[in-house]
């Protein structure tokens, strides 16, 4: 996918953001840690209400989620306080030295967090109607808009995002993370609501409408003079909650946002940035939905996710997922854990994937290194029927190199049948460490790891429709929070990788079509741990004190 005057803009931007080994996209040419920008925004001036930390009332094994709870959770403060701190808080607070930094259960780039949450509610138990900014850093709900109860009972997530946090690391590639951060903060609401036997369902609203909802198109709140390209928030997406008890919202949102009173003050993201990247900003209007409506997606049928053996709990996984920054070459990973991990990446209406918002559209090009009992090679890992038939046929280096392409379940009776996973071609382990390590930046943990993927998604249907490229990242990102937690659930780690040299991936894979483009990257191996660093909880100011 190569840039020229007459690409539609969004391509324009995939194609300028493009990493090669020659270059990297534009970014800054050094960075300032001390002036990095706030990473948490408060509203001073509104209302605030402390949510409990109620998680661990709601705990059950990881391996059932898919099913309900035992008994039906109704909404009310305690499980509004469970949904949001395993959906955006804070799971644990990291020092080395004088740096201490906080992570939170929703991953992001760089550890960066564009993402902001509101709730938006009617008739909750000990919450008062309307819309609140949703503060991680100490647990509380911050009621932006506040108004007189109508008598109806409902909730909903609204996301935005301030992409000058990722902006001021990374450039103008700033807001393909930022949408790949917002799949992942859907996808980490989706376990967090089938945890409580919930569900998630986006809502199509456009995107000025979701900017004047949230409060964040408030001229007043968002001055021009306060830096408006570091401050402003762009509108992501709504989702409507589905739990016992609740209505769906109301469609008229101008209507019932008439009767609310606003209040409190934008805290301040960088009162001094030092750069300007206007191409975040293009591609963010150029990409913002509009008034049509998407249909629902639908999804291929196959078997249900098996239940996973893990007895651990699904918070407990949640909290304690991080992202891997050195992993173990010495140590493999079974393959039985390797294709249930494959298989939770397929589609299927449940958590991550009902939060998504499109057809499935991504595809997994695959660098197996260490996997007991199968070669190493490239793999193809094609997420619909439909790619199973025709994406093989995309893939072709001129040097033979995939001739005899095969599924794997057809030699490793071990291998779901419904999986489609194909051996493109076996290669030694010096040769798949040198790709897999020089294809992701030179980064060592994409060569020490079990194994490492890339997202292949078609972009053909960008150019007609700019909001499709959100979709599709998003959709990446939904995939990568599915492969955290079942790598978690495995006893080993993964982690999301932004940086990868876009088109030799795709040479190496023997991708000619423009419209197949790798969008995002992931490994799983063997974490090995940096003793160095020290653990604290994430709420110590709500810890009981010592008598």
């Amino acid at each position: 996918m190569s840039e020229t005057p007459q690409s539609p803009p969004l391509i324009a931007y995939h194609a300028r953001t493009k990493h090669r080994f020659e270059a990297f996209a534009d970014g800054p040419g050094q960075l300032d840690w001390d002036a990095q920008p706030e990473a948490f925004r408060r509203y001073p001036g509104a209302p605030l209400l402390e949510l409990p930390l109620a998680a661990d009332r709601f705990e059950r094994p990881y391996g059932q989620l898919a099913a309900a709870p035992a008994a039906p959770i109704a909404p009310g403060l305690d499980s509004l306080g469970a949904l949001l701190e395993l959906s955006f808080g804070i799971s644990a607070w990291k020092s080395w030295g004088p740096s201490r930094w906080a992570l939170r259960c929703n991953p992001s780039s760089g550890n960066l967090h564009p993402v902001e949450a509101y709730a938006l509610s009617a008739g909750l138990p000990g919450v008062a109607d309307g819309v609140h900014h949703y503060d991680p850093r100490d647990h509380l709900l911050e009621g932006r808009a506040l108004r007189p109860a109508d008598g109806s009972c409902w909730l909903a997530v609204g996301l935005s995002s301030a992409m000058w946090r990722e902006a001021w690391k990374y450039g103008e590639r700033a807001f393909r993370y930022c949408q790949l951060d917002i799949g992942h903060a859907v996808g980490a609401l989706g376990y967090a609501a089938a945890l409580l036997g919930w569900r998630v369902e986006p809502l199509a609203v456009p995107g000025d409408n979701l900017a004047r909802l949230l409060g964040i198109d408030r001229a007043d709140d968002f001055p021009p003079t306060r830096h408006a390209y570091t401050e402003a928030e762009e509108p992501e997406i709504l989702l409507a909650i589905h739990a016992p008890g609740l209505a769906a919202p109301p469609a008229a949102w101008n209507d019932w946002l008439a009767a609310a009173r606003w209040q409190g003050t934008p805290s301040q993201i960088d009162a001094a940035p030092g750069y300007r990247w206007p191409v975040v900003g293009q591609a963010a209007t150029a990409s913002r939905q509009g008034a049509a409506a998407s249909p629902p997606p639908r999804f291929p049928e196959r078997p249900a996710l098996p239940k996973h053996p893990t007895p651990s709990g699904a918070a407990q996984l949640i909290r304690q997922r991080r992202s891997a920054q050195r992993f173990d070459p010495q140590c493999t990973l079974d393959k039985a854990a390797f294709y249930r991990m494959l298989d939770a990446t397929l589609p299927r209406p449940q958590a991550p994937f009902a939060g998504q918002e499109n057809a499935p559209a991504i595809h997994l090009l695959l660098f197996v290194l260490r996997v007991d009992g199968l070669p190493s090679g490239l793999y193809l890992l094609p997420r619909t029927p439909e790619a199973a038939r025709t994406l093989p046929a995309v893939l072709g280096p001129g040097d033979g190199r995939f001739t005899g392409q095969c599924t794997v379940a057809d030699s490793d009776p071990d291998c779901p049948a419904h999986l489609g996973l194909i051996l493109l071609a076996p290669l030694e382990l010096p040769e798949m460490q040198r790709l897999a390590r020089a294809l992701s930046c030179h980064q060592d943990i994409a060569a020490t790891s079990a194994f490492s993927l890339g997202m292949l998604g078609d972009l053909s249907p960008v150019a007609g429709d700019g909001y499709a490229y959100r979709r599709l990242l998003r959709e990446a990102g939904l995939v990568g929070q599915a492969l955290y937690l079942e790598a978690e659930a495995a006893g080993v780690r993964g982690t999301g990788i932004g940086c990868f040299f876009d088109d030799p991936v795709h040479r190496a894979f023997g991708i000619a079509d423009p419209r197949w483009q790798s969008v995002y990257h992931f490994t799983v191996g063997t974490p090995v741990s940096d003793s160095r660093i020290e653990t604290a909880p994430p709420y110590p100011q709500r810890l009981p004190e010592n008598p």
